[in-house]
Parts: structure tokens; C-alpha cells; sequence
């Protein structure tokens, strides 16, 4: 599942994939979760860009 959410897919579906809430996938997973400040940054400023 880590690898799933280092990939960008969804905390939610991730959720729903393995039949957890995100409560407790986040709870579980969040220090396996790296490298996505950037990733991040850039759909923040799309979004800002197409507003």
C-alpha cells in the first residue's frame, strides 16, 4: 500500500482498496509516505492557474 500512495493514487481509494478507512491507512501508512511535497506543489499551482 505505500507503494501505492508514493505512487499518487488516492489515500481514499487506496482505503477502499484494502478495506480500511483512511483513518486508519493514513494512521498506519503516513511515515511510508514520501517524496510528494513537490508533486503536490505543482497541482496546487494548477489548480491556482486554471481559476
Amino acid at each position: 500500500m505505500s507503494t501505492w500512495l508514493n505512487g499518487g493514487v488516492p489515500p481514499t481509494q487506496v482505503a477502499e482498496w484494502a478495506g480500511h478507512s483512511v483513518d486508519v491507512l493514513l494512521r498506519i501508512y503516513a511515515k511510508c509516505i514520501e517524496g510528494q511535497y513537490q508533486a503536490a506543489r505543482r497541482r496546487i499551482e494548477d489548480a491556482l492557474d486554471a481559476s
